[in-house]
């Protein structure tokens, strides 16, 4: 089984922004339990063209638990909270790969040599960093266990910290804006 991710952006009614978040912690409490649901996490609006827009993004162990859990009374009942505190439908936007780290409220992922090579930037010095100094702390531990822990506090450096970062700092690069066309 492979690891799914899936973005959803939601227009927040202006004024009902605090009452969404509220209604959505409540949500994610509520719907971690289900099963084959990993994790959610909530993208608040940073592009001034769309301050209510809110992202939603959701992990699970496969995509027929993805479908399992938006097929459910669960999210149906989810739906219905909401209903006035929103405009419009959901926007799925199913997220492959390294495009976990770049979702946006774009409908159009960056290109992925793009996304590699701003991934690499976070990576190459992450991995250096810590491939230095935690083996100074952890000696006495078997070379594959220094590995597994130097790794494993890269992984959290660059979800946590360095990816967002990055894609924020790139975000003109990885997304230009559309120019509009001669005519």
């Amino acid at each position: 089984m492979t690891m799914v991710h899936c973005a959803i952006t939601r227009v927040v009614r202006e004024g009902k922004e605090s009452e969404f978040e509220e209604a959505l912690k409540r949500f994610v409490a509520r719907s971690m339990g289900h099963h084959g649901t990993t994790g959610a996490h909530l993208l608040r609006p940073t592009d001034a063209s769309r301050p209510r827009e809110y992202g939603i993004l959701r992990s699970f162990r496969s995509e027929g638990h993805m479908h399992e859990f938006y097929a459910s009374q669960l999210f149906a009942e989810w739906q219905d909270e909401v209903a006035e505190l929103v405009e419009g439908e959901p926007v799925h936007r199913q997220l492959h790969g390294l495009e976990a780290f770049f979702r946006g409220a774009s409908e159009k992922t960056p290109a992925r040599w793009k996304m590699a090579l701003v991934t690499w930037l976070g990576v190459f010095p992450v991995v250096l960093l810590w491939s230095r100094v935690l083996p100074l702390f952890l000696q006495p531990l078997h070379p594959v266990a220094v590995t597994a822990v130097v790794t494993g506090v890269a992984v959290v450096t660059l979800t946590w910290v360095v990816m967002p970062v990055l894609t924020r700092s790139f975000a003109g690069w990885l997304r230009p804006a559309s120019r509009p066309s001669a005519g």
